[in-house]
């Protein structure tokens, strides 16, 4: 397995570089031994701590990504793998839980349930805040199933994802709602 370490601003040293690289070595092995690269970055954090962003493709366009911040590197590192190592036990009891045919043993036609809203707070003229856009990098759009395309969510560690529906050949998009639970919004038919 190819594993880059580097640093931006940020000298990586060799006690670090051979933690890295034998963490995510071990983690492939262990749970998916097919894997080929895995990027790890530090970088300085914005509070005199270190950043770390782990970035590891599996399979089928699955990309594994984790982010950390801690006072010190190997600390943001080993909480990085940590989550990666739960991201890919997951994705592994997902694969085994898949049919020997390829089915899901997952509903494809889930139906859904309107909550009541919640009551909306006033906010003030002066108070309402105004967010900044900010660019995320490029993605591909994966088709996949809605319970796939909710597996990928929670492996690419994202609030939301666009995926092409499988099933209808639609674009559709899922997100994690405030109350823990997965939103699908699905274009009307026709």
């Amino acid at each position: 397995m190819d594993v880059r370490v580097t640093g931006h601003q940020v000298d990586v040293g060799d006690s670090l570089q051979t933690q890295a690289v034998s963490r995510i070595e071990g983690l492939a092995e262990k749970y998916f031994p097919r894997a080929v690269a895995a990027n790890v970055t530090f970088s300085p954090g914005p509070y005199a701590d270190f950043v770390c962003d782990i970035v590891a493709p599996v399979i089928n366009n699955v990309v594994l990504k984790a982010h950390q911040r801690a006072p010190e590197a190997h600390i943001a590192f080993e909480g990085a793998a940590d989550k990666i190592e739960k991201q890919l036990s997951k994705y592994a009891k997902r694969l085994r839980e898949h049919k020997a045919d390829g089915t899901s043993q997952f509903v494809e036609d889930a139906g859904y349930t309107v909550f009541a809203p919640q009551p909306e707070v006033p906010v003030e003229k002066d108070e309402a805040m105004h967010p900044t856009i900010v660019a995320e990098t490029k993605v591909d759009i994966p088709e996949a199933s809605v319970s796939d395309a909710v597996m990928l969510l929670d492996l690419r560690n994202t609030n939301a994802l666009m995926f092409k529906n499988s099933a209808s050949g639609k674009l559709n998009m899922i997100y994690r709602r405030d109350d823990g639970n997965i939103g699908w919004v699905e274009p009307p038919a026709g």
